[in-house]
């Protein structure tokens, strides 16, 4: 070998030391940087010595995509169950303390205690005042539900805002990759940039990718709607100022395609815009369609009854009052619009012992036609009532038959069901988001154990480099002596 050949090898060594240290660098500076893959220069012998021919990054498709895939189902099912303990909260209060059951429980205490002493003034006002609560439940209820509606369009409003962002600094991201690709350039940058923006991606809708012999990638939903391709697509929604309990949200539309509704408490949603859209319009609407129904059972319930006269409100009525509701047909909103009823109120200069005797729509619906004290026979007929089968539209979401009671029960039962699932799914669903997050991090990511041994491998290498060129110059300087 000649010194020149030796000067050139040690030279190309002491480039390579150079480019491989200032990589391990940049990987232990990266430490703890989920957004960052580990690189590794990859070299080639060549005559002389050895050059870098690639930058290589730690990359593994699988576990990456299944991270994607868990992130969308996580961030889906956290959005539903923060909603669910909103509407815990605001609906029915701790431990159910302000639920329509409840009210309804404690009604029907009241009128007991009245019906056993008819002719308690006192008694027949607390009956009143407890029916004015269950109202109040209702009414408030209602007023809630509609709040977590309206809250929950507005973040799905951001939450498109942002996803259109997403998206536009994906392209940005992609079209380097492309354009890198194309020239020769190391593109680990970008390419750590567009997976972190996949990872924020598919927090909002889940994302399959497909990527090209270019680097181009292509991102679509799990059904096959178009997010990206070269450009990104539109996702589109209209927010709603305010709810009601006949306002009907607008759709999420990514490319023209509405978003599905998903469901179950263990939801197939994925992404939070998903899981916010069964909140608003799967939970929420059927939590409501429930209280309309507890209503409307009321309304029935209390309904006067006369003979050849329709039956009319009693002590509860409604914005199609006197009028009562038609039986098993659900009125939506009924809840929010459920009143006491002024006739039976002392406080709006009613009478509470209409309750006992009847004729709160006229002489044609007294019952106690003798005014005797001591008459029950009405009160006991309305506390069988609320005990007694009657046919609910099964739209509500739950079985048709049962008694009012029952119903405002198995209400709070059915959505304390749901919310047991949605927290338990959350659990798993978050430690299942968190081990893959651990297994991708495994798999690209730096290990500073690692890097600190490699970096001691360059150390020596680079000292034996310096004695190759130390013993070059050695050698060099005697031939130049003994030409000299």
């Amino acid at each position: 070998m000649s010194l020149s050949t030796a000067f050139n090898i040690a030279q190309s060594s002491l480039f390579n030391n150079g480019r491989q240290t200032s990589i391990l660098s940049r990987n232990i500076q990266e430490v703890g940087n989920t957004d960052y893959s580990r690189r590794l220069a990859v070299l080639a012998s060549t005559l002389p010595g050895a050059q870098v021919v690639t930058i290589q990054r730690n990359t593994n498709e699988q576990i990456f995509r299944q991270n994607l895939s868990s992130l969308s189902s996580w961030a889906g099912q956290s959005a539903l169950s923060d909603g669910l303990e909103q509407l815990e909260t605001l609906v029915n209060g701790v431990n159910n303390a302000g639920s329509a059951a409840t009210a309804i429980g404690k009604l029907q205490e009241a009128l007991q205690a009245y019906s056993a002493a008819p002719s308690n003034g006192t008694l027949a006002a607390n009956a009143v005042d407890a029916a004015r609560q269950v109202v109040n439940a209702l009414n408030t209820g209602t007023s809630a539900i509609q709040s977590v509606r309206t809250d929950a369009d507005s973040q799905i409003g951001n939450a498109v805002t942002d996803l259109n962002n997403l998206l536009s600094q994906f392209k940005q991201a992609n079209d380097t990759v492309i354009a890198g690709g194309r020239s020769g350039k190391d593109v680990s940058d970008a390419l750590d940039q567009r997976d972190a923006l996949l990872k924020k991606i598919a927090e909002y809708v889940p994302v399959n990718t497909l990527t090209r012999s270019d680097g181009d990638m292509v991102l679509t939903t799990k059904d096959g709607v178009t997010l990206f391709e070269t450009v990104p697509r539109t996702v589109s929604f209209s927010p709603t100022a305010s709810f009601g309990a006949t306002t009907t949200g607008n759709p999420v539309y990514v490319d023209g395609v509405p978003v599905a509704l998903a469901s179950g408490g263990n939801t197939d949603a994925s992404g939070k815009i998903a899981g916010l859209l069964q909140l608003r319009d799967g939970v929420a609407t059927t939590m409501q369609g429930q209280l309309d129904e507890v209503a409307r059972g009321l309304v029935s319930a209390f309904a006067e009854t006369g003979t050849g006269v329709a039956n009319a409100a009693g002590l509860f009525t409604w914005a199609g009052g006197p009028q009562v509701p038609a039986d098993g047909t659900l009125v939506t909103g009924l809840a929010g619009s459920i009143r006491l009823n002024a006739a039976f109120d002392p406080s709006s200069g009613g009478n509470a012992t209409l309750l006992r005797d009847g004729g709160a729509n006229g002489a044609a619906y007294v019952k106690n036609t003798t005014g005797a004290a001591g008459y029950n026979t009405l009160l006991l007929s309305y506390g069988s009532r609320l005990d007694e089968p009657m046919t609910f539209d099964a739209a509500a979401g739950l079985t048709a038959s049962r008694s009012v009671s029952d119903y405002s029960t198995a209400s709070i039962g059915w959505f304390s069901a749901l919310r047991q699932d949605a927290s338990t799914a959350l659990q798993n669903k978050e430690a299942l988001s968190a081990r893959l997050t651990e297994a991708l991090s495994n798999a690209t990511g730096v290990n500073v154990d690692t890097e600190m041994s490699l970096l001691l491998e360059l150390e020596n290498t680079y000292q034996a480099t310096s004695r190759i060129i130390k013993a070059v110059d050695d050698m060099m300087a005697t031939l130049f002596a003994a030409v000299s």
